[in-house]
């Protein structure tokens, strides 16, 4: 399975997918030195997003997202890649930030994510908007 999808940050990374129903804030939502989801409202309280692709709706504000993220990946507790079906700016200043400051990318993009399942190894391919897609590379069911 190959989708086209949109780049919001370059880059390519492969992983194990997370897959959220519900949009997620870093900013509360997630704590940085582990990279567990904290928020004791969202659905996936307890899970890790550590070295996955985060594939989610979109992200859940606030403008502090964009630190935790970006801590996030500076400690290496964050996600290698974020598949999301609507643009969020804040989540794309985190990876821009992580860049600029760390030297590390967490690229993302945005397509449709239904049918994408926790832990099946996706491919994000960013490289040139033109042409980024997600490639399913092995499903774990």
């Amino acid at each position: 399975m190959k989708r086209p999808a949109k780049v919001y940050f370059a880059g390519e990374a492969e992983a194990a997918m997370i897959v959220l129903s519900v949009p997620l804030s870093f900013w509360g939502g997630i704590d940085a030195a582990t990279g567990k989801i904290i928020d004791h409202s969202h659905p996936d309280l307890g899970r890790f997003i550590a070295g996955s692709i985060l594939v989610m709706p979109s992200g859940r504000g606030s403008s502090s997202s964009s630190s935790v993220l970006a801590e996030t990946i500076r400690r290496g507790t964050g996600p290698r890649g974020i598949v999301l079906a609507h643009p969020d700016p804040i989540l794309t200043v985190g990876a821009i930030v992580a860049q600029a400051l760390y030297d590390l990318r967490c690229p993302i993009v945005t397509c449709p994510i239904g049918g994408l399942h926790s832990g099946d190894i996706l491919r994000i391919s960013a490289l040139a908007p033109e042409g980024a897609e997600i490639s399913l590379i092995n499903s774990a069911s």
